[in-house]
């Protein structure tokens, strides 16, 4: 297997702890019914493939998180309840800012319509694997 290209010892830190943060944001999803944990972990994946060769490959291997992650990167699957969790995410914060009057109107267009946006994507990924 090639080796990697590291990053300094700052940035490979940095990226050590949002991939922490992440994957502590998943853990807490797994008892928060609305915070998802497929996503989170999915990015502390990625965080850790910059930060820490280590805990990528603990991650990926990991019995009952490496499955999303793995099926993310060969299939681009985000699981159906992966979706719905992350769809009421972004509705309530659609909502909140809705109803918002200390920020402004176009501030608020704006970030509905990068939530819709990124809702479209979600949905438009698969739910399942396809069938080899």
């Amino acid at each position: 297997m090639p080796r990697r290209r590291t990053s300094p010892p700052s940035r490979q830190l940095l990226f050590l702890l949002l991939g922490w943060l992440s994957l502590t944001l998943g853990f807490i999803g797994i008892f928060l019914p609305l915070l998802p944990t497929v996503p989170f972990v999915i990015l502390a994946a990625f965080f850790f493939s910059k930060g820490s060769e280590r805990w990528h490959e603990w991650l990926i291997r990991h019995p009952r998180y490496g499955k999303p992650i793995r099926q993310w990167r060969e299939q681009g699957v985000i699981p159906l309840r992966a979706k719905i969790a992350s769809t009421a995410m972004m509705a309530g914060s659609a909502l909140m800012l809705g109803f918002s009057g200390q920020i402004p109107a176009w501030a608020r267009i704006a970030a509905g319509t990068c939530l819709a946006g990124t809702s479209a994507f979600v949905w438009s990924r698969p739910s399942r694997p396809k069938k080899l």
